[in-house]
């Protein structure tokens, strides 16, 4: 199961949903199912979601 700390770090910048959303060209019913681990994203929107933050795509999503 992949798992993942986008609300955490969403949290830590100070971004609605809808912010990292439009940083990332997609929508904000895709954050949230991202956020409830009810959608594993492609490998490119998990790499645009870790740069939007900065980090390595690693610090955003895990196996567990």
């Amino acid at each position: 199961m992949i798992e993942n700390r986008v609300r955490e770090l969403r949290a830590r910048f100070r971004w609605t949903q809808d912010d990292l959303a439009k940083k990332i060209g997609a929508t904000r019913q895709t954050i949230g199912l991202i956020e409830k681990g009810d959608y594993a994203p492609s490998v490119a929107l998990a790499l645009k979601i870790a740069n939007a933050f900065e980090v390595q795509v690693e610090e955003v999503f895990y196996l567990k």
